[in-house]
């Protein structure tokens, strides 16, 4: 079978400067591939060059093939109807002209008969049955507007398909519209996702970095398997060439001794030898020769030494997650965080969305707020922050909490790290404060970066750095779609974190994987 899409030493630099492919080649077939990295790697990037929004510096991109795009609707114009973002309005309009009588000879030879029954089912198969062509796409959900861009790829019939993050923002009758569809999807597609049960249906994982591309065989498990062993490899390296160095530094001294002792007892039997100036003069220079290229020879080794533990040492941090600390919290295990009690609320009070809700957080609890997009979640850590007042019941709230929103928006872009930290923890000496940011790995010059030069993860990263790396932990820590945005290291990191973190989480997500890592046992279904 020939491939759908073929790229052959392909380069892309951006505006800016930064390389990010060189001589990049990749072949795809029909199947599901998925494309993982960092973010910033270029994931997005690829897709547009493939799509031709961009052009390649050099090298080639041959398609030959339709090339279709999940379009991502989260705005939209007043007057958009469904049959606008199926992308068949005129000759939806062609049909309709021609059943009123009002076609024309010209409409009566491109009337496609089989359009209406076609749309019916591709809305149906996307869990739309019914949905009026002509409904103002402003009415639809976000949700039910993905299904809509999802029905239009089974109309158009793409032979590739390139979907890029599909399930962000997306609740989770959302993101199951979509795994379904790829999962009935017979021609190609390339999904770029940080959403690992989407990525379990794949048939490949292409992972994206600076070195290129590396094709894993399997879906998301079979892909983190073969990961875990190659950092297992790596680390096992690293050993090695850390062990290496230490042993050749070690025989380096051992033989630099001997010589120095060996120098000084020649020169204290120089004078008792008896010999000639001109032949101690000889001697003493053969031997500083033979120092000379002994002192050389160790040096390569030294040079070779390092740059393999600098090798091992660059292997590690380029495939191993992240890791950073986060101090305790000592919240008791009885201790009352916080009591919703009969709880009615929301931005307009006339029309409250959240109703007559009760439950109660003790001691390190973990609960995940679930439920359809617009069913309140958000609102709900409004109320709990005391953002928000409730207009029915009451809210009890004992000891100090933290709360990042999906923005982070607790840290000021226009200011580094370092001086968000210092805004939030006022006490904190200088220190303090480098040592925090340190254990959540902004040492020395990265703590002095501008949030807004940060990647998603980093922002993040930042955040809890802020709200958590002062002198006492929150008792509670309130977060909103934590993972929306991250690349999937990134999400391993503050996975890892997080399960460090004692104290009580309150969050909202709809990454099954995310709350399962962190370990909820308790939900709020709204």
């Amino acid at each position: 079978m020939s491939a759908l899409l073929v790229l052959q030493n392909v380069s892309y630099t951006t505006a800016d400067g930064r390389e990010l492919f060189n001589s990049l080649d990749l072949s795809l077939d029909s199947g599901r591939t998925g494309l993982v990295g960092r973010n910033g790697a270029g994931k997005s990037t690829l897709l547009k060059l493939i799509r031709g929004d961009y052009a390649p510096q050099s090298g080639t991109i041959s398609c030959a093939s339709s090339v279709g795009t999940l379009e991502q609707v989260v705005q939209v114009a007043a007057s958009r109807m469904v049959i606008d973002a199926l992308g068949v309005a005129d000759a939806y309009q062609t049909v309709q002209r021609m059943m009123s009588g009002n076609g024309t000879l010209a409409d009566s030879a491109e009337a496609d008969w089989t359009l209406e029954a076609r749309l019916a089912d591709a809305l149906a198969e996307v869990g739309l049955p019914g949905c009026d062509p002509m409904r103002m796409l402003s009415t639809l959900s976000g949700g039910q507007r993905t299904r809509v861009a999802l029905a239009a790829l089974i109309v158009n019939k793409p032979d590739l398909i390139l979907l890029d993050e599909p399930t962000n923002n997306l609740d989770r009758d959302g993101r199951e519209a979509v795994a379904a569809f790829l999962a009935r999807w017979r021609g190609g597609a390339l999904v770029v996702s940080h959403d690992r049960q989407l990525l379990r249906q794949m048939d490949r994982i292409v992972e994206l970095s600076g070195l290129g591309v590396k094709i894993y065989g399997g879906n998301w498990d079979d892909y983190k398997e073969q990961k875990d062993r190659e950092i297992e490899a790596a680390e096992r390296e690293l050993v090695v060439a850390e062990r290496n160095a230490v042993d050749l530094a070690r025989k380096i001294q051992i033989v630099a001794e001997r010589k120095a002792r060996k120098d000084s007892a020649g020169k204290r039997s120089r004078g008792k030898a008896g010999l000639s100036k001109l032949i101690l003069d000889a001697r003493e220079d053969r031997a500083e020769k033979t120092s000379g290229r002994g002192k050389q020879l160790a040096d390569r080794q030294h040079r070779k030494a390092d740059e393999k533990l600098q090798s091992a040492v660059s292997s590690v941090e380029r495939i191993k997650p992240l890791s950073f600390e986060i101090g305790a919290s000592r919240i008791s295990s009885g201790k009352t965080v916080l009591v919703f009690h009969e709880v009615t609320g929301g931005p307009d009070k006339n029309s409250p969305i959240i109703n007559r809700l009760s439950f109660t957080i003790t001691g390190s609890e973990r609960v995940a707020v679930t439920g359809p997009n617009g069913s309140g979640k958000t609102t709900l850590l409004r109320l709990a922050t005391g953002d928000l007042q409730p207009v029915g019941g009451t809210i009890q709230r004992s000891g100090p909490y933290a709360m990042l929103d999906q923005n982070v928006s607790v840290l000021d872009p226009e200011s580094t790290v370092l001086e968000n930290f210092r805004r939030l923890n006022p006490d904190s000496t200088d220190n303090d404060c480098r040592a925090a940011l340190a254990r959540f790995v902004f040492r020395a010059d990265a703590a002095l970066r501008l949030v807004s030069t940060l990647s998603g993860g980093e922002i993040l990263r930042a955040g809890l750095a802020c709200v958590l790396g002062g002198s006492t932990s929150p008792d509670l820590l309130i977060l909103d779609e934590p993972t929306n945005h991250l690349d999937l290291m990134s999400i391993t990191a503050i996975e890892t974190a997080l399960n460090a973190y004692d104290g009580a989480l309150l969050m909202v997500s709809h990454d099954e994987d995310f709350l399962s890592e962190i370990r909820v046992g308790k939900r709020l279904t709204l």
